[in-house]
């Protein structure tokens, strides 16, 4: 089974956390989660890219590159589970 079926087969919260605090080390996990709070904050277009790294602690390279797929990039990966102002 590949890791993206694996995703799609989770129903609810809980067993997300649980199959992910499995698969991933405490600090890959608190990559994910800031990378997921920058791309809320950008989704906003109520902060510089600075603010955001302030507010949450990410480096300004991270908030670059999750603006660079959340604005730029085709995948929509962000922008399919957050509402994104224009």
């Amino acid at each position: 089974m590949d890791i993206y079926k694996a995703f799609t087969q989770l129903n609810s919260k809980n067993q997300a956390s649980n199959f992910l605090t499995d698969l991933c080390t405490p600090n890959e996990l608190k990559a994910l989660e800031e990378r997921w709070e920058v791309a809320k904050l950008l989704a906003t277009n109520k902060y510089t890219y600075r603010e955001i790294s302030a507010k949450l602690g990410a480096s300004t390279t991270t908030v670059t590159r999750v603006a660079r797929f959340l604005f730029d990039k085709n995948n929509k990966g962000y922008t399919s589970l957050i509402k994104v102002k224009k």
